[in-house]
């Protein structure tokens, strides 16, 4: 059946949160939550595990610039505790929220693309003597 469907890019399908076969279906009930399969196609999302991928990504790009904002803040400013809840946690929120969904979906449909799976020991029969 999936030889019915082109191969769809992951950046184009997932970034877009849409199923990675026929990107039209969407790949999310809600924020973050996978949809147990596509609505237009029927593709079974089980398949799908990006663990804590998005997380790791947003923690490593988007929450060192909040770190350093906030640094910054008070080495220049010496800048009071209100005021860094009120400048670096919006700035926080913002830049760590957003991303997360379509870099899972991006995750998601990478591992469709590439046909990613649980990695399985291959072990060689004896050699006869």
């Amino acid at each position: 059946m999936d030889k019915d469907y082109p191969a769809l890019p992951p950046m184009q399908t997932g970034v877009r949160g849409r199923c990675p076969r026929c990107g039209q279906g969407h790949l999310f009930n809600g924020f973050l939550t996978l949809a147990p399969k596509c609505d237009a196609c029927g593709l079974d999302y089980s398949f799908a595990d990006p663990a804590d991928g998005p997380a790791f990504f947003v923690i490593c790009f988007a929450c060192v610039p909040s770190v350093a904002l906030a640094v910054w803040l008070e080495v220049v400013f010496s800048a009071s505790l209100l005021t860094q809840f009120l400048v670096t946690g919006p700035f926080m929120l913002l830049t760590c929220i957003p991303p997360l969904r379509p870099l899972k979906g991006w995750l998601v449909a990478s591992q469709y693309f590439y046909k990613a799976e649980e990695g399985k020991l291959v072990r060689r029969a004896p050699e006869p003597s």
